[in-house]
């Protein structure tokens, strides 16, 4: 456990739970188990695994906390698309259930069956062909001395996200220089295709079964200067104006809010905490956990009183 400054300047938070990681399911560096025992050994007393669109950790994550006496949330962090005159990007929505709904068949089906539309190698392919096309050695900005491949980019994991782009571009095009690998895959590149599902097409499953549904991260785009946790988000007021269809329940109908992020000032979080108590919504918190140093675990969480109320309303 650990003690943290709040969202205003006296209080103190004593960290019990870090509900926002990642295992080599997705893109972080541990596996399932090996973040699960790195949590109980840092002092927590829950932690979740949300690997991206993918829950094929959750079971691995949940028995390892079984026995080695570590409450484990199964999670996922559902990547949504947007394509709005002011924003086309991606948004993740953290989605948290019972061990006992995990396995629960229909909802794995369901769930993964959604979730897969929004990744996958057809993406992939798609995202190579728009960058070769504007920075290959004969496109309209030639920043890649030579093509980019698919293998080059599915090499570095099974479920792709952007980072296993920047390997691929980093390790075999010895593109490092932050400013170009923006340029070539971040929101804002004219090859940029973004991921997800449409959020609507969520709406049955998040009807249809118990789930927490948490906005990740909704002001990491506002970090002021640079921030490995800032990645290419995008800032709060643009987050605000699409706030109203996370909170519409015929879209997503979110519970709550992760308002203590690593990429969160103070003063972004008190934004957040203003947020939550006007529309009701829980308050949660996690430090998107993907390796030892870089990102690593238990940088945020929650309080007790936090987790104890999330957990209410995962029933």
């Amino acid at each position: 456990m650990k003690q943290t400054e709040g969202g205003t300047a006296t209080e103190l938070r004593t960290i019990i739970a870090d509900l926002h990681n990642h295992s080599t399911a997705s893109d972080g560096e541990y596996t399932p188990g090996q973040l699960v025992l790195k949590a109980r050994a840092a002092g927590l007393e829950a932690v979740s695994l949300t690997d991206h669109d993918s829950i094929a950790g959750l079971d691995e994550a949940v028995e390892t906390g079984r026995k080695a006496g570590i409450e484990v949330i199964p999670g996922v962090e559902v990547s949504l698309r947007f394509r709005r005159p002011y924003f086309v990007g991606s948004l993740h929505l953290l989605l948290y259930f019972s061990p006992a709904l995990l396995r629960n068949e229909s909802f794995r089906k369901d769930l993964t069956g959604h979730i897969r539309q929004g990744r996958g190698l057809a993406l992939v392919r798609d995202r190579v062909a728009a960058i070769n096309r504007e920075f290959g050695p004969e496109g309209r900005e030639p920043l890649l001395k030579r093509l980019l491949t698919v293998d080059e980019v599915a090499s570095h994991g099974d479920n792709i996200t952007r980072r296993h782009f920047f390997l691929a571009l980093s390790k075999n095009h010895h593109v490092t220089d932050r400013s170009i690998t923006d340029r070539i895959i971040g929101n804002s590149s004219p090859a940029y295709i973004p991921s997800g599902i449409d959020p609507v097409t969520l709406q049955p499953l998040l009807g249809g079964y118990p789930v927490v549904k948490v906005l990740a991260h909704p002001a990491a785009g506002s970090f002021p200067g640079e921030s490995l946790y800032k990645e290419v988000l995008p800032t709060i007021d643009i987050v605000e104006r699409i706030l109203p269809e996370f909170l519409d329940s015929r879209i997503v109908g979110i519970d709550g809010l992760e308002v203590y992020y690593p990429g969160h000032t103070k003063q972004l979080e008190e934004t957040l905490l203003g947020w939550a108590r006007h529309y009701d919504l829980l308050v949660t918190g996690g430090s998107d956990c993907h390796d030892g140093s870089r990102r690593p675990l238990g940088a945020s969480g929650m309080t007790r009183e936090e987790l104890d109320r999330m957990k209410a309303k995962i029933g």
